[in-house]
Order: structure tokens, then sequence, then C-alpha cells
């Protein structure tokens, strides 16, 4: 799947809540994001408007691989 090319951080951010993730810690551009959920796990992004695709890739690829999932079904349930 393709990955969106004009997502803002924060509104990652807000779309990362539907695994859980709530925003722990703001220092300057960046917000660090925790979940719980299988497990405690931390990310950082940065709230870049738009983020660039690599650093997207990245965020959703550790996302993914704390879900046990692919980065392409992670990105249809996010952005569903």
């Amino acid at each position: 799947m393709k990955l969106p090319r004009d997502i803002t951080g924060a509104e990652l951010a807000k779309r990362l809540g539907k695994l859980g993730y709530e925003v722990t810690c703001t220092t300057g551009s960046h917000q660090r994001l925790t979940t719980t959920r299988e497990g405690e796990h931390h990310i950082t992004i940065s709230l870049h408007s738009p983020l660039r695709v690599g650093t997207l890739a990245a965020i959703l690829s550790e996302i993914a691989g704390h879900h046990a999932m692919s980065r392409d079904d992670l990105v249809a349930r996010i952005f569903e």
C-alpha cells in the first residue's frame, strides 16, 4: 500500500490513537507516544508538516514490528 504524502506529525499521532498510543511527552518539535498494548512501546515522531516519506516509513515499520503485523496491514488499519 502506498504511504500518504501529505500527513503531518500531529495527524499521525492522532491516528496512532487507534492502536492505543498516547502522547506522553512533547519537547520542541517532537512528541513521544506510548502504548501498553502487546507490551509497552515508545515511539518518537516529529511534528513537521508534512512528514518526509522515509521518516513516515521508518516510524510505521517500527510500530508494525511491535504489533507483529506487516506495514501494509498497519497502514490500512490507521488510514482507513
